[in-house]
């Protein structure tokens, strides 16, 4: 069984790969999240940031880990970033768990230039204890590797302290 558990929502694929990167590295669980809303094409794409800027959730389809929330390591959720805001169904895993998750981490994806930092700080309104490690990267910028390596390496020295 694996220390980490990956738990992400993706909404065009780059969230998920990076977070399939990201858990293949450390050896990882990884859980994807779903609220059952449709957020497909253009349409879905504005309801994605409408839900976001409203902070609206809904309940989350079922999902499985192999263990509690509290038996690992480390927990990273992985959101793309929608209006300066985590997805929502990010959200709703946050407002129902994030009670449960003391030791947690961020992983950000996002469009923009801007890092969106503010969003950590939104997401740990929920959590018991504040993120341990965080990055936000921009899939197919130049710093993209290097950003996530640096992420993983963090993470793997955070294991290591225990």
């Amino acid at each position: 069984m694996s220390e980490v558990l990956c738990l992400y929502y993706s909404r065009s694929g780059n969230t998920q790969k990076t977070m399939e990167e990201i858990a293949s590295a450390l050896g990882a669980e990884l859980v994807s999240l779903d609220d059952g809303r449709d957020r497909s094409g253009w349409r879905g794409w504005l309801r994605a940031g409408m839900d976001a800027m409203r902070r609206e959730t809904r309940a989350l389809e079922p999902y499985e880990t192999e263990r509690p929330l509290e038996d690992y390591d480390l927990v990273l959720l992985g959101t793309p970033v929608w209006a300066g805001r985590c997805a929502a169904p990010i959200r709703s895993f946050l407002k129902e768990n994030g009670r449960r998750l003391e030791r947690v981490g961020y992983a950000l994806t996002r469009a923009g230039e801007g890092k969106c930092e503010e969003v950590y700080t939104q997401m740990d309104r929920y959590t018991a204890a504040k993120h341990a490690l965080c990055v936000s990267l921009r899939p197919g910028s130049v710093g993209y590797v290097f950003w996530r390596d640096q992420f993983v390496q963090e993470a793997l020295r955070y294991l290591e302290r225990g």
